[in-house]
């Protein structure tokens, strides 16, 4: 059985810091990309970014990449979200998605994603 798991969402004030944790099992993890979403009350799901966990290729929302940082362990079957100088509008479930193959071109496309975890919630305060 395919599962995410998310973790590391906490309570943090602006300027704070957070890394976000999605614990994959149940598939071969080198075969699969895996994409962080958020959502904030009342807004549509949006893209954080991506990582192709083959070649460690990444993609990110354009007015993120500044403070955010997607990587992967592949001993632990684990990726990873780090985010810096976290803001007020930062605030949402952040969720993780795995999707079958390699590659980003499509990152941003929830559709895209096969596997999505249950999100962890991060609230920065001002």
């Amino acid at each position: 059985e395919v599962q995410l798991l998310e973790s590391g969402g906490a309570l943090v004030q602006a300027g704070g810091s957070l890394r976000l944790t999605c614990a994959a099992s149940g598939f071969t993890f080198d075969e699969y990309t895996i994409g962080w979403f958020r959502q904030a009350p009342g807004r549509e799901r949006e893209a954080v970014s991506c990582i192709s966990t083959g070649d460690d290729s990444t993609a990110y929302q354009d007015s993120l990449k500044d403070r955010f940082t997607i990587t992967v362990d592949r001993a632990r079957d684990t990726a990873y979200l780090q985010i810096n100088n976290l803001k007020p509008e930062d605030t949402a479930i952040y969720y993780c998605a795995a999707t079958y193959g390699v590659g980003c071109k499509f990152y941003s496309t929830p559709s895209y994603y096969n596997y999505w975890g249950q999100g962890t919630q991060v609230t920065v305060s001002s």
